[in-house]
């Protein structure tokens, strides 16, 4: 025996508007109450056809309102339970003539051209990112649309310790330093258009170069505040990490002193939290969320809600002390154990880790040229930035920069000697003798990653050594390998030189090239100690601002002194070529 709830829709359908009197009493008598509260200028009912017109042409209002697309989208529910008649496969064909409308007004707003001109592969490789991002993988390759080569750089201080580390939140940075002082500057905006469009001649001076960072904010160390437990600051040692959040509500820092600082946008503190046992060492915010994971020397990460002020839940399984953390959109995130010698890949939700073991040796066939005593084993992973959620790099005290992929215990990739080697030492600093035998020179080290970062979900890698500039690594079309794409520093003698490439010939030929490149020369003068990454302009249109944490002293330690260094941060504008802009290049020179 049938029911409405379990007859055919193509029953239901007829009994929705029934046209005879000899119907169902009860239906009548509920239709008779509706019609007794309907008001007394009810539109007249339309056909079937005219609704299904109307639905797919993305008009759900009877009166032709045109209001924003944002009412007409929220007003979706109301719009579904109206039409009671409509079939499963009729309700998906609208929804995703809705999603599609929307979508080339979005194309529209953000290129220019009117409907009738959008082209149809634009919006289905929108399509195509937006499933990539929903499943959290690569989907952008923007690696050779960047054009390094004129990059333009500003260095911005204050007097402070060595800058241990460096967040953004555009448009500010924080930075922090190893006397517990805080900073919050304002990154200057780029310039604006320097031809106008009202004329075709260019002016005769041209747009000014990129200002200093405006200093906004500044928290200085507070004394004597060691005994006060209601204090809700760092009260001793240093500041090793600084994390904004995505939304710019909170800034968190951690030391020391074991504690985790609270702050809001104006460096106000608001909480400090004691739960770890030894020093703060790293921060990471999830993106989208205000979920923060912070790592420590006590071997543990620890989960926060910073939206309710509460502590979550602590992660166990490292050997060693926990010195870097990164994390994306999902419920996860990798670390690195420092000499453990292992990265963990935490998921929160489901409660387990994946561990990747590193410390392997080089395919030596692969590096001919480079003398085997100089490919250092890996004693300490130091560094790890996430591409995606299934993608990862890790960088390591051999100066190797890792790829990994979830699916592998082992590297896909490994780059020796990504930031090249140091100065190898002259006979007599090596002996006390005055004649000493060569053969006792120990071989040229490789300089550590102190800093790693990436731009999420696009082919884009950025490293940092104390080796005087910034480097840019390139994802392989495969995703199983990382290229060379170039480097922010001064000399471009660096990028043609064997140092730069990994590739030591021999004493001379390496002091010839270390020598051509002078410490003076160098765009970063000392120790990289952290990284931070932004994109210009809407899906980064406007080039890549790189801003760059540099200290005469490694964050963790005084083992490593640069001469020469400041203490300070060096920001970074890589703009886009201008093909891949779409500038119309041609007809800016065809006005000429």
């Amino acid at each position: 025996m049938s029911s409405f709830f379990t007859a055919p829709s193509a029953q239901k359908k007829r009994k929705t508007a029934p046209t005879s009197a000899n119907g169902p009493k009860k239906r009548l008598a509920t239709n008779t109450k509706s019609a007794a509260k309907a008001p007394t200028k009810a539109p007249p009912p339309k056909r079937r056809q005219e609704r299904d017109d109307e639905s797919i042409s993305g008009s759900d209002s009877d009166d032709g309102d045109d209001g924003p697309a944002e009412d007409q989208d929220g007003d979706e529910a109301g719009s579904d339970s109206e039409k009671e008649g409509e079939t499963a496969a009729e309700k998906r064909l609208r929804l995703a003539e809705r999603y599609l409308e929307r979508v080339r007004r979005e194309e529209e707003t953000v290129v220019g051209f009117n409907a009738e001109d959008v082209d149809r592969d634009l919006i289905a490789e929108r399509l195509k990112e937006d499933v990539a991002a929903s499943k959290g993988k690569v989907f952008r390759q923007v690696a050779d649309e960047l054009d390094f080569h004129k990059a333009t750089h500003c260095l911005f201080r204050a007097d402070t310790l060595s800058t241990t580390n460096i967040t953004t939140c555009p448009p500010y940075a924080y930075t922090a330093s190893k006397d517990r002082t805080i900073v919050k500057w304002r990154i200057q905006d780029l310039p604006k258009d320097q031809y106008p469009q009202t004329t075709k001649k260019k002016p005769k001076r041209q747009a000014p170069p990129r200002k200093k960072p405006d200093k906004v904010a500044v928290l200085k160390p507070s004394k004597n505040k060691a005994k006060d437990k209601t204090y809700q600051g760092h009260v001793a040692g240093e500041i090793l990490c600084i994390a904004a959040s995505q939304d710019g509500r909170f800034v968190v820092t951690g030391g020391t002193d074991r504690r985790l600082v609270v702050y809001d946008s104006n460096l106000k503190p608001l909480r400090a939290w004691l739960h770890h046992r030894d020093a703060v060492t790293a921060l990471a915010f999830r993106r989208g969320s205000n979920q923060l994971y912070s790592a420590s020397k006590d071997r543990t990460i620890k989960v926060w809600s910073l939206d309710e002020m509460a502590y979550i839940e602590t992660l166990f399984g490292h050997a060693d002390h926990v010195v870097d953390i990164d994390a994306l959109a999902l419920e996860r995130c990798v670390s690195v154990g420092a000499r453990d010698r292992s990265a963990r890949l935490w998921k929160v939700a489901e409660e387990t880790q994946l561990v990747f073991r590193g410390g392997g040796n080089f395919d030596k066939k692969r590096l001919p040229n480079i003398d085997p005593r100089s490919l250092a084993v890996e004693g300490s992973m130091d560094r790890v930035a996430m591409i995606d959620e299934e993608l990862f790099v890790t960088g390591s005290d051999n100066g190797s920069i890792a790829l990994w992929s979830i699916t592998k215990k082992k590297p896909l990739y490994i780059m020796p000697q990504a930031h090249g080697l140091e100065a190898p030492l002259k006979p007599e600093e090596a002996s006390a003798e005055v004649h000493p035998d060569p053969r006792i020179v120990p071989p040229p080290q490789p300089r550590w990653i102190t800093a790693l970062r990436t731009v999420p979900y696009s082919d884009v890698i950025v490293s940092g050594s104390w080796d005087g500039c910034i480097k840019l690594w390139k994802l392989s079309q495969d995703k199983r390998s990382i290229e060379p794409l170039g480097s922010l520093c001064e000399a471009d003698a660096r990028d043609s030189s064997p140092e730069f490439n990994g590739v030591s010939e021999d004493s001379d030929d390496q002091r010839k090239a270390l020598s051509s490149v002078g410490a003076d020369s160098w765009l970063v003068k000392g120790v990289v100690n952290d990284i931070s990454v932004f994109e210009r302009g809407d899906r980064g249109k406007d080039g890549l601002c790189v801003v760059a944490a540099v200290g005469k002293e490694h964050r963790f330690g005084k083992w490593k002194k640069v001469q020469g260094a400041k203490n300070g941060a060096v920001v970074f504008e890589v703009p886009r070529s201008a093909l891949a802009n779409g500038d119309n290049a041609d007809e800016s020179g065809a006005e000429e």
